[in-house]
């Protein structure tokens, strides 16, 4: 099975920060927050990672290049001058990506879920399995429902999207590659139509989207390496 790392976004949050160093390549832990990534998705037995690029793209692909380092084929979908948002990106890279579900990784969320046992999951007639998460303060409403592992659009508790997910290639049918388009409300669609499944992490979760965040992150990531 493959992976895809979404690294073409702006970062818009993330400004100054991300004015003069791609989001990517913004470091918590000692590590680029990619790396972190890379790290996890070899460790799962995940060999084959697309990765798409927009902002400072060629940053990103000099550091980490083939991905032998990690252990890794990276394959790039390269997304100049813009971004194409997350639906966009991926049916831009589907030529990479293959007919097969694939593993679909927000690269600015540190998480430690289990990639090996998501990858190991399969999908049927559903367009998704989506990882959700308890909501953080910045994200109190929410963004799906979820009762005996299917996601829906109705009904309480709500919970967030943590922006990992086994995906089909089909949740992008309707779009376009070299197009923009979001996937939040392709993954709504799916969930008003009984085609998206999920399951609840209760461990850790950090969406890296302000640079508050990211150093509390960091500062994390510091006291545990560093403890005895």
């Amino acid at each position: 099975m493959k992976a895809m790392l979404l690294a073409a976004g702006r970062g818009e949050r993330m400004r100054p920060l991300t004015d003069a160093v791609p989001k990517p390549l913004l470091e918590a832990g000692g590590k680029p927050l990619l790396a972190w990534h890379l790290e996890r998705l070899a460790a799962a037995g995940l060999r084959e990672v697309v990765i798409n690029v927009s902002w400072l793209g060629e940053r990103i692909v000099e550091r980490f290049g083939n991905g032998a380092e990690f252990g890794l084929a990276i394959a790039w979908s390269r997304e100049a001058p813009a971004p194409l948002e997350t639906a966009g990106g991926i049916a831009t890279a589907l030529p990479l990506l293959g007919e097969a579900p694939f593993v679909l990784i927000n690269s600015d969320v540190y998480s430690d879920f289990d990639l090996a046992r998501l990858a190991s999951l399969r999908l049927g007639d559903a367009h998704a399995h989506l990882v959700l998460v308890p909501n953080p303060e910045h994200h109190p409403r929410g963004d799906f429902s979820l009762l005996r592992g299917s996601v829906g659009q109705e009904g309480a508790p709500r919970y967030t999207y943590a922006g990992i997910a086994l995906l089909s290639p089909r949740i992008v049918a309707g779009v376009a590659a070299g197009t923009k388009a979001p996937l939040g409300p392709l993954l709504h669609r799916a969930a008003a139509e009984g085609r998206a499944r999920g399951e609840l992490h209760a461990g850790y979760w950090c969406d890296v989207g302000t640079p508050q965040r990211l150093a509390a992150l960091d500062a994390k990531l510091r006291k545990r390496n560093t403890a005895p």
